[in-house]
């Protein structure tokens, strides 16, 4: 039918790297594989899959049945298959060249595994900025999706969606799609005859235009009461009946519905994600003002009209919220630099891997899903960039000691090495902000701070109580309110100091320091009113020694205190042992204090251990480090690091003290 509503119909689906095998294991068996059982049932119904490289790699090794019965669609040509960068990167945060490889990396991919290579791509978390049109271009990609916000944002009226426009930048175009938001929250959420009765209705209104969706798989099946939903209680094949069942529908995949239209014009967008995206990358009161902004004009009944024009931040915003978000993105352009500095015979696949490894999305921003506030999601890129750093100075070494600020906050940071360790030394407080043990390409420092967060208002409201419902359907994530563990007023406090290890206080007041020009090993001197300290730092053989030395001014007598953050990979977990001088104490969530000389941490995730030694009987409390965040399915407490504080009494005219860190394999 000339007039038929085009039904543009995809799904996206994404692990992050670094995920455990069970949860990827448990996503296969309750989404991915059921979804493809009842899609290969109705080969009519045509749409466009996209996975992300990762994901696909591991389908082919741990389930080949699955991977089996995708290559079969797409052989018959029910499938359309959309590429994106490989490991599923935010293309507007990671350099040109890195987006070209990871577009290409993820196109050949696409290529040998099912011989077709995909004309269009998918937009990780629909972040778009213009800047990504010329290595899209460059990469043969020649359409993208977005969401309908995108263009709304552009000054497009909704009745000007329904197709797709072209956009360009420095002379080099692409085509955009429009996803429509509205299916996005009726797919699967609503009732089959309300959603296809909304598609009907969309046909009446527009002859000949299309409805565009392309949105997370995991919503099917993964998603809280969306297996039952969907597979048990068969919303799936009956939406999939019902559309086939209509003459005033076609399913028609993105690029055949390219090649048979002209673009409905030109459109050039702005820098911008979907519409909770831009709430979430605000600042706390600020995202609380927004939402309470939202929710004036939603009372107002005015929402739906002035939505494009209530704007929140950009992605990139999270390297702002976060500190330790920046520090990761920092070191990738950095390392990143150091790669394509060498020569293209000495680019070898396997550091060329750690790098896009390094560039996945998943630990860099937080929203819905836990994001940075998940340790392992966070230790994968360490590792790839841990195991990038080593790799590097082995085709070509760096000085022992470097100055360099890599994460532009105006003051240089120190970064001092051997063979088997790396401590990268952070100003004002001389603490350290990385700690890379070659090795077992771990960073120790990979910990979290403690912030606030808008959302923690419905947690001391005591929300949880009670879940939204969603009349006629199930609930979308977005409307849930629910806790995975018990959370109290005392886990909502914020830190004020960052996490990291030696941050020195003396009589309870934070020592700032300033490095000793023409050392040739990391110094520092702190001048405090009654003392003045000098802190060292020294690696031999992996082992790291840090040494305190002070000078009374003037009689005082006070105490000294410095904190050491472990970022365990067992965190709270039975994987993790705790001794102290050569005793059992138990495992890193332990909250301990008393007096001791030697501290042994060994973790069989790490397949290693940490000893501290004390030259003599020191007093030490131990605590885990703890953050709250939420998820889609709920709030939750989450270990980050183990955390020893160790205290001196300094009194007279010298003071000193000092430790030693050896990190051994197991």
């Amino acid at each position: 039918m000339p007039d038929a509503l085009s039904l543009l119909f995809g799904v996206h689906a994404h692990q992050p790297i670094g995920n455990f095998p069970e949860v990827v294991d448990d996503a296969v068996t309750r989404c991915y594989h059921p979804f493809l059982q009842v899609l290969d049932r109705y080969p009519d119904f045509v749409f466009a899959f996209h996975s992300s490289g990762w994901l696909l790699g591991y389908l082919a090794e741990r389930h080949p049945q699955t991977m089996e019965l995708l290559r079969s669609m797409v052989a018959r040509g029910q499938v359309e298959l959309v590429g994106a960068g490989d490991t599923e990167p935010v293309l507007a945060a990671i350099p040109y060249i890195d987006r070209i490889e990871q577009l290409q990396s993820m196109s050949h991919r696409l290529q040998e595994e099912f011989g077709q290579r995909p004309e269009g791509a998918w937009l990780t978390e629909r972040v778009w900025d213009p800047s990504v049109v010329p290595a899209l271009v460059d990469s043969a990609i020649r359409y993208v999706v977005v969401d309908d916000y995108h263009f709304l944002c552009a000054g497009l009226e909704r009745d000007e969606l329904g197709s797709f426009y072209r956009t360009e930048e420095n002379g080099q175009s692409i085509d955009v799609f429009p996803i429509s938001e509205a299916l996005r929250y009726r797919l699967p959420f609503s009732e089959v005859a309300d959603a296809i009765a909304f598609l009907h209705a969309l046909g009446a209104q527009q002859p000949g235009s299309a409805a565009i969706y392309f949105d997370d798989i995991e919503k099917f099946g993964l998603w809280p009461e969306t297996y039952n939903w969907v597979y048990e209680r068969g919303w799936l094949a009956q939406f999939i009946e019902g559309v086939l069942a209509l003459e005033s529908i076609k399913t028609q995949h993105f690029a055949a519905y390219r090649k048979t239209r002209r673009p409905r014009g030109m459109i050039y967008l702005p820098t911008v994600s979907y519409s909770e995206m831009n709430e979430w990358t605000l600042s706390p009161n600020v995202a609380r003002e927004y939402e309470r902004f939202l929710q004036q004009e939603r009372d107002a009944g005015r929402l739906d009209a002035r939505k494009a024009l209530i704007r929140g931040g950009i992605w990139k915003g999270f390297l702002h919220r976060y500190p330790e978000s920046n520090w990761m993105h920092k070191r990738m352009l950095q390392l990143s630099a150091r790669f394509h500095a060498l020569p293209k015979r000495r680019q070898s696949e396997a550091l060329r891997a750690d790098l896009h490894a390094a560039q996945a999305n998943d630990a860099y921003w937080h929203g819905l899903f836990g994001g940075i506030y998940l340790p392992h999601l966070r230790r994968a890129v360490h590792h790839h960039l841990t195991r990038l750093e080593a790799g590097l100075d082995q085709v070509r070494k760096r000085p022992a000691m470097i100055w360099e600020d890599v994460d532009l906050d105006g003051r240089e940071e120190c970064f001092y090495h051997d063979a088997q360790m790396q401590i990268v030394l952070h100003l004002p407080y001389a603490s350290i902000q990385e700690w890379n043990h070659y090795p077992s390409e771990h960073d120790f420092a990979d910990t979290l701070a403690r912030r606030d967060e808008a959302y923690y208002d419905k947690i001391r409201q005591g929300e949880g109580a009670a879940e939204s419902e969603n009349a006629g359907g199930i609930a979308s994530a977005h409307d849930r309110v629910s806790f995975k563990t018990v959370i109290h007023a005392d886990d909502l406090l914020f830190d004020d100091l960052p996490c990291q290890s030696f941050v020195d206080h003396l009589g309870g007041e934070a020592l700032h320091y300033q490095a000793i020009a023409e050392a040739k090993t990391p110094r520092f001197l702190a001048r405090h009113e009654t003392w003045e300290l000098e802190k060292s730092f020294a690696l031999r053989n992996g082992c790291l020694s840090v040494r305190y030395a002070g000078k009374a001014t003037k009689d005082a007598a006070t105490t000294f205190s410095t904190r050491i953050y472990l970022a365990m990979p067992s965190c709270d977990g039975p994987a993790g042992c705790l001794s102290v001088d050569g005793a059992v104490v138990g495992g890193f969530a332990a909250e301990l204090s008393g007096t001791a000389q030697k501290f042994r941490l060994d973790d069989a995730v790490l397949g290693g251990s940490v000893e501290i030694l004390l030259p003599g009987k020191t007093a030490w409390r131990a605590w885990p480090h703890r953050t709250v965040s939420q998820s889609e399915a709920g709030f939750e407490k989450i270990m980050q690091a183990w955390v020893l504080e160790l205290t001196w009494s300094a009194f007279g005219e010298e003071f000193s003290a000092s430790l030693q860190i050896q990190v051994g394999r197991a």
